[in-house]
């Protein structure tokens, strides 16, 4: 049976250069929202209420994703799924819909100091290397890390989930 990754933490924890390994470790395809956000929504993003705006587009994407994936999976072919669920209730959410498909899954729940997080998304958004795909603006970098809820044990509780320390100054 093909195997699920997700990856979660909090906004340039590094997830994106983890994907990118896991991807090639596991030969699995690797889906990530900010890509699929930068890709279909960028031009039309408004001035104003843009969380509102994010929020909606995400949902969908998302909608999306979990089709492109639950199809990759039916091929057997491993699926490694960055799709930000910083919040706990979305990452139920989600877990429900993985263990009605009684799919294996690995979470990796990758996490720096704030600090670390804040120049990375800087340097990233200046240099727009490899695992860019757009512009964090540091007001929406410090709301999302102000949001990110960490697993807690009863959300670990019966889940292989591994946790990773990025502390070092890598993209993310």
């Amino acid at each position: 049976m093909a195997q699920l990754h997700l990856i979660v933490g909090p906004v340039a924890a590094g997830k994106s250069t983890f994907a990118l390994q896991l991807a090639r470790e596991h030969r699995a395809v690797r889906m990530n929202l900010d890509e699929w956000m930068a890709e279909l929504f960028r031009p039309d993003r408004p001035e104003v209420g843009v969380m509102e705006w994010y929020i909606e587009r995400t949902g969908r994407c998302i909608e999306q994703i979990w089709k492109q994936t639950t199809r990759t999976l039916d091929v057997g072919t491993n699926v490694v799924l960055e799709i930000g669920l910083i919040l706990r209730r979305d990452r139920e959410r989600f877990y429900r819909r993985v263990d009605a498909r009684g799919q294996g899954l690995t979470i990796y729940v990758l996490d720096a100091p704030r600090e670390v997080r804040r120049e990375r998304v800087q340097q990233r958004n200046r240099e727009k290397g490899e695992t860019f795909s757009m512009e964090v603006p540091l007001a929406f970098f410090e709301m999302a890390s102000d949001r990110w809820e960490p697993l807690d044990e009863a959300e670990c509780s019966g889940r292989d989930v591994r946790f990773i320390s990025t502390d070092t100054h890598a993209d993310g």
